[in-house]
């Protein structure tokens, strides 16, 4: 490996908007510095959403209405089931 090419990985504090944080080694640059449960000031780099935030993750999504999608497609475009001649 060539000295000098690779960026340099070191911990980095992530931060969601829920204040959920996360340390975890990266090369990802950031501006500002946070302190973590160890004492440590660390980079933070803040982020929209993570595994704590995002609807996924988290079991809040909510559920699909598909037969309202059905019976509106069916309105638009006919009924898909017709008689095979």
């Amino acid at each position: 490996m060539r000295h000098g090419v690779h960026p340099v990985s070191r911990p980095v504090l992530f931060r969601d908007r829920a204040a959920f944080e996360l340390l975890v080694p990266s090369t990802a640059a950031a501006l500002h510095t946070g302190h973590w449960k160890d004492g440590g000031t660390y980079p933070v780099v803040d982020v929209e959403v993570s595994s704590a935030s995002h609807p996924f993750y988290t079991g809040t999504s909510r559920a699909v209405d598909t037969a309202g999608r059905v019976q509106r497609f069916e309105r638009r475009y006919g009924s898909t089931t017709r008689a095979c001649r």
